[in-house]
């Protein structure tokens, strides 16, 4: 298991984005040498969790529990043999480009240790958003990715450092319960009777699924 690339972005003004002054950072590009990874500090005040990269709607990305943003060559592949088209390492707006592991079957607190030093704890999955859409440019974007539900991982900063393509992934820590960050996915968009069973996850998830199961568990329970 590697890192292909190390991908950032730059804030560019886009018609289709909400962000109120209408930047996104989702264009992502290969960097040429190593990058800081770090803790960003909490949603709405942290960014990226990779010095250079720009996060520019904090109010639905970035902080601690969206540090960083990973996702398989292999899927991106397989995108490209259904869509028709190339794909370059970055496209979908991820950090980290890996190979020979599954991100999307990763478990809700795995750990993975990147080079040397750099340790990232798996969060949660991502949920597609029209800024997504629009940038691939693929018509019902948002719907297509969410059937498919290979949806990578984001990721927090447990020990920072610096890391650079070809880096080997070691996975250091894989918990015992089931909850996958494709999981997590399903129960957070499409399957929310899936709520109950990320609990398993415990304080391993990000801060809103964790307040979505605990409140559907409630429901449930009343």
């Amino acid at each position: 298991m590697k890192l292909l690339s190390v991908n950032l972005g730059s804030p560019r003004p886009v018609p289709y984005t909400d962000q109120p002054q209408g930047l996104t950072g989702i264009d992502k590009k290969p960097a040429d040498g190593p990058v800081r990874v770090a803790a960003p500090g909490p949603k709405g005040v942290g960014a990226s969790g990779l010095a250079g990269d720009a996060v520019c709607d904090t109010r639905h990305h970035g902080g601690d529990d969206k540090a960083v943003y990973a996702f398989a060559r292999e899927d991106l592949d397989a995108w490209e043999c259904e869509l028709g088209r190339y794909l370059a390492n970055g496209s979908f707006g991820e950090n980290l480009t890996t190979d020979g592991l599954d991100v999307s079957g990763a478990l809700i607190g795995e750990r993975w240790r990147i080079g040397s030093g750099v340790v990232l704890e798996v969060a949660s999955g991502r949920i597609p958003c029209r800024t997504f859409q629009g940038h691939l440019g693929e018509r019902g974007w948002v719907g297509r990715f969410t059937r498919k539900g290979a949806t990578g991982a984001y990721l927090r900063v447990i020990e920072p450092g610096e890391i650079s393509a070809g880096d080997p992934i070691e996975v250091v820590h894989r918990p015992e319960h089931g909850v996958t960050a494709a999981l997590q996915f399903r129960a957070v968009t499409t399957e929310r009777e899936l709520l109950p069973g990320l609990l398993a996850a415990g304080e391993a998830l990000d801060a809103e699924t964790l307040a979505k199961a605990r409140a559907y568990a409630a429901a449930q329970a009343r």
